[in-house]
């Protein structure tokens, strides 16, 4: 399916072309813009992990729930969380109550912070690829996974990161703007190429 318009007549990728507002105003001010700096990306990896087997509505309408429980995602707090935290998690109805993605989202936290040699930020754009000649036309066109999303997550299960397959590894790219999956003809415009902070080749 190509761009079609939205409510106000607009152009849009299909998922975003809703009636929904708060996907709509995600599709057009969030998705594919750049995301930097730590807590920003731990955030954006924690929720694209709930995400997994779900909507991402569902996530997106919880989020500032999200943020209250999980302490603005701070990762020096969430690293602090124990057994009483995951019980309060466990109790309240506001999030996804799974206990093994909170589980993965406090230890997450704690490989964020023992990174070596590296940072959050550095890590994950350092698997951003050139950007495509044109944009794609087809929302069929567009991959769930890719090489680089496959070796982003091979390298962060080696650092011990949980609940991060490539497909999730992938979503988040598209979420934060390594890759630009907005087709062509809708309204976002493409990233500036021109930015010297966006890829950073391995």
């Amino acid at each position: 399916m190509t761009a079609v318009p939205g409510p106000d007549g607009l152009l849009r990728c299909p998922w975003g072309a809703t009636q929904d507002d708060l996907y709509r105003e995600y599709h057009d001010t969030e998705w594919g813009r750049e995301v930097h700096g730590r807590d920003a990306l731990y955030e954006r990896l924690c929720l694209e992990s709930f995400q997994s087997g779900l909507s991402w509505i569902t996530i997106l309408r919880k989020r500032e729930s999200f943020r209250r429980a999980f302490a603005g995602f701070d990762p020096e707090r969430v690293a602090r969380f124990g057994e009483d935290d995951v019980a309060r998690l466990m109790a309240d109805a506001s999030i996804v109550r799974n206990k093994a993605k909170i589980a993965a989202t406090i230890a997450n936290a704690r490989v964020v912070l023992d990174l070596v040699g590296t940072d959050l930020d550095t890590l994950l754009w350092s698997f951003a690829t050139e950007p495509r000649p044109s944009r794609l036309v087809d929302a069929s066109e567009v991959p769930a996974v890719t090489a680089e999303s496959t070796a982003m997550a091979d390298d962060l299960k080696r650092r011990g990161l949980r609940f991060f397959g490539p497909t999730t590894a992938y979503a988040l790219m598209q979420a934060t703007g390594m890759v630009d999956d907005h087709l062509s003809g809708c309204l976002v415009p493409p990233p500036n190429t021109d930015s010297s902070s966006r890829y950073r080749p391995r």
